[in-house]
């Protein structure tokens, strides 16, 4: 029978009339062979009985474990078990149903965390006490240039050091740490905090690249000084110099007319010319640091890099040949094309072509190099190299800094205005100096 009271009952029955009879002959008669049946009757009887309720336990303990191994795909089925057992099958499969819903959500705010994580523009790395990573998302990957990382500690390989100093920071703690990364100097700012799961400790650290923040607020500094600067400087040369002029044109019509002798009206012009041309000097050298202040927005095109190193080519191809120097132009590759304002970016090449002309004057071999390709982050990358003086190492950060400059007669201009139009368009620019050998001017878009 299907019905498990009855069953039971049934068997309970069957179980005690056997007793009975097993009694009933045992004190009534002297059927020993009858009595060895039914005492071999009631012992399989018997285990049937518990072989029946040790099934239906079964099926409970399957229950349990599937909970238990967060299996949810199955269900508790008493309906071969009676009445009796229709509310604990109803309330064993709510449970069920509730894990499975609990579960589901939890997969679903699992998934949608790995999404934000994952797509979110600062890089991320959790990692235990021993430094094996729980996750890295893509920013991370993208900022370090690493496409796997199973311990914070190969970070080292990365940049000297980077991986200790990120395993060192502290909860709560907020840094900045500075790495170069084939020429191109990155500022990291990291902050790292603990938190505790499954009865461990983890370190989760953010790092995000402001470098480029940092050197727009330096320039945005600069900019404000300038401006301040020569704003003053022109309110108080512009007068100087009109007077100048004014006194001049006095003394050329009237001069010959008045009781002043003739060596001293010279004298007067003459001193009076020098003040007007180093006033106008004055004013021609403040306008040129006021072009720092005036940057253009680009005009975007998108252009192949061809093209442009062939007007770069015939702009400065006399002048490189008659100093005697080689000029190496790659592309990789040659249909390489480029979203920015071709002008500006001409106007920053050949500055640097210009700067690189004046360091190889003095080489044996002169050479300039100008090539162009597309580096692991997918970005476009422009290089100016030449074998020439170089640049110290004590110089390398400063060269873009306005009024600096290794030249004699540099004005500290050149590099700055470079600066900032490559900034204009997104990108950097760097520096990389082996002086005596190797120097590279690196612009990434």
């Amino acid at each position: 029978m299907k019905n498990f009271r009855l069953n039971l009952i049934i068997r309970i029955i069957f179980i005690a009339v056997s007793i009975i009879l097993f009694f009933f002959l045992y004190y009534n008669t002297n059927l020993v062979a009858s009595l060895i049946i039914i005492s071999l009757l009631i012992i399989l009887q018997v285990i049937l009985l518990i072989k029946y309720i040790d099934a239906t336990n079964k099926e409970l303990a399957r229950f349990f474990q599937s909970i238990n191994y967060s299996d949810f795909s199955q269900t508790f089925s008493t309906k071969s078990l009676g009445s009796s057992f229709e509310e604990l099958n109803r309330a064993f499969n709510e449970v069920i149903l509730r894990f499975q819903k609990t579960r589901s959500e939890k997969e679903e705010h699992y998934r949608y965390l790995q999404t934000v994580i994952q797509h979110v523009g600062v890089g991320l790395i959790s990692f235990n006490q021993n430094g094996n990573i729980e996750f890295i998302n893509n920013a991370a990957k993208k900022i370090l240039k690493i496409s796997s990382l199973h311990n914070i500690e190969q970070l080292n390989s990365v940049s000297k050091d980077l991986g200790t100093s990120l395993f060192k920071v502290k909860n709560g703690e907020k840094t900045t740490i500075k790495i170069v990364d084939e020429n191109e100097l990155i500022q990291l700012m990291v902050n790292a905090i603990e938190f505790k799961l499954r009865d461990q400790i983890f370190t989760l650290v953010s790092l995000q690249n402001i470098q480029s923040e940092l050197e727009e607020k330096e320039m945005d500094a600069w900019q404000k000084l300038i401006r301040v600067l020569t704003h003053e400087i022109m309110n108080s040369v512009t007068p100087i110099s009109s007077l100048a002029g004014t006194v001049n044109n006095i003394l050329s019509t009237n001069g010959n007319k008045e009781n002043i002798p003739r060596e001293e009206i010279a004298d007067i012009k003459s001193a009076i010319n020098t003040i007007q041309k180093r006033s106008e000097g004055l004013l021609h050298f403040v306008d040129d640091y006021r072009s720092l202040t005036k940057i253009p927005k680009p005009d975007f095109k998108i252009f192949k890099i061809q093209t442009l190193f062939d007007s770069i080519e015939n702009l400065m191809g006399k002048e490189i040949r008659d100093k005697n120097i080689r000029l190496f132009i790659s592309i990789e590759p040659e249909s390489l094309e480029l979203t920015a304002d071709p002008e500006m970016v001409e106007q920053v090449i050949i500055n640097l072509i210009i700067n690189a002309i004046y360091a190889v004057s003095n080489s044996q071999n002169p050479e300039i190099k100008l090539s162009a390709n597309i580096d692991e982050r997918g970005k476009v990358v422009i290089k100016i190299t030449d074998n020439g003086i170089g640049i110290q190492e004590s110089d390398q950060e400063k060269i873009f800094i306005p009024f600096f400059s290794t030249k004699k007669d540099g004005s500290g201009i050149g590099l700055s205005l470079s600066r900032q139009i490559i900034r204009a368009h997104g990108g950097t620019i760097r520096a990389h100096s082996l002086p005596r050998e190797e120097t590279t001017f690196i612009l990434r878009f």
